[in-house]
């Protein structure tokens, strides 16, 4: 593969795989394909497991595994410092990490437990904050981030819930931390994907519906795929998109811009 994309031997960390569906992975295949070196955070033993078991599937050679839990900052941080000890400079960031309890994506906004809001905002949001904190003295001069977000950050999608509610705080962080890093000659950036069949969409009551729709009111008439939302990540780490940074790119064929 010609290194157009300017990726082989980029060193990349890859957060939030939970399975073969994660937009993650998607990234984390063609990153792979591009010639980049891949290290991956998992959560618990069990997310552990089913990351080691996907890896040997696809015959893909991390460079590096280790344990991160994004709600906790020790974790964190012991995590970038070993990652920073044992590779020395990082090149890129994959941020998709977005939780909420499911009691709080069903019935009513308004019921939104005080203690589900934080903990979809900690999670899915602030949690961009302190890893972008904690990455940044082993980020090197000009690399990038990339974090996912979805339209319900930025339009009342029916069943998105308090995880719209915390997407759009973390298209605003992306905004925010563009320009602490910016000093850095570090970019962030955020892509808006379509409807896919995540796990974690598996969570939205009506996605079935709203793939649906995405289908027939997109430009393309059709949903967009797990690997054009890595393609456009892809771009985002690569040097070639040097002068993008505070961005939110849609990857949805188009339906963000339909009435």
């Amino acid at each position: 593969m010609n290194d157009i994309l300017q990726l082989k031997d980029k060193t990349i960390v890859i957060m939030g795989i939970a399975n073969e569906r994660s937009l993650a992975w998607g990234v984390a295949k063609v990153l792979n394909d591009a010639g980049a070196k891949l290290i991956f955070t998992y959560r618990k033993e069990r997310s552990l497991s089913k990351l080691t078991d996907l890896l040997t599937k696809h015959e893909i050679t991390a460079t590096l595994v280790v344990a991160c839990d994004v709600t906790k900052d020790d974790s964190i941080k012991t995590a970038f410092n070993s990652i920073g000890e044992k590779v020395g400079k990082i090149n890129g960031i994959v941020h998709a990490i977005a939780f909420a309890h499911g009691e709080d994506l069903h019935g009513d906004f308004i019921d939104t437990s005080r203690d589900g809001y934080a903990f979809a905002q900690d999670t899915s949001a602030y949690s961009l904050i302190a890893i972008s904190r904690e990455a940044r003295p082993y980020l090197s001069n000009g690399a990038a981030i990339v974090t996912m977000s979805a339209l319900g950050a930025e339009r009342v999608l029916d069943g998105y819930k308090v995880m719209g509610v915390a997407k759009a705080a973390l298209e605003s962080t992306c905004k925010h931390l563009a320009l602490d890093l910016g000093h850095s000659n570090i970019r962030i950036n955020a892509v808006s994907a379509g409807p896919i069949r995540t796990l974690a969409a598996k969570g939205i009551p009506s996605f079935q519906r709203m793939l649906q729709e995405a289908k027939e009111k997109a430009p393309l008439k059709r949903n967009v795929t797990q690997e054009e939302v890595a393609n456009m990540t892809m771009m985002l780490l690569s040097p070639i998109s040097s002068g993008v940074t505070g961005e939110v790119l849609h990857v949805d064929g188009g339906y963000n811009i339909m009435g």
